[in-house]
């Protein structure tokens, strides 16, 4: 079983900055990707920023510039590196990482359960 565990979401003025972070535990053999999606009330969820393999990192047009998203291989941890945050950057952020789980398995998309991110004066 894998776990991913985020921390870091909150409330911070237009213009501030946050940093979250996401575990991954457990049964992990090996990680593909690792990345960052949000929701907001009303909205469907949408990818924020993923990196693959390390060396390909994707983000979306809205928060390029702004975002940075980066990995700590020996702890299993993904980051989100928040600055010139919006009020439109207000949203639920989840982790997701893509992990076999033992030698031999096929890969699988896991979640997190979400951080908090209000961007508001």
């Amino acid at each position: 079983q894998v776990q991913l565990v985020e921390s870091g979401g909150g409330l911070v003025q237009p213009g501030g900055s946050l940093r979250l972070s996401c575990a991954a535990s457990g049964s992990i053999f090996r990680i593909n990707a690792m990345g960052w999606y949000r929701q907001a009330p009303g909205k469907e969820r949408e990818l924020v920023a993923l990196n693959i393999n390390v060396d390909n990192t994707n983000y979306a047009d809205s928060v390029k510039g702004r975002l940075t998203i980066s990995r700590d291989n020996a702890k299993n941890t993904v980051y989100l590196q928040m600055n010139s945050l919006k009020p439109e950057d207000t949203a639920v952020y989840y982790c997701n990482a893509v992990i076999v789980p033992k030698f031999g398995a096929m890969d699988t998309n896991y979640w997190g359960t979400g951080t908090l991110v209000t961007v508001s004066s």
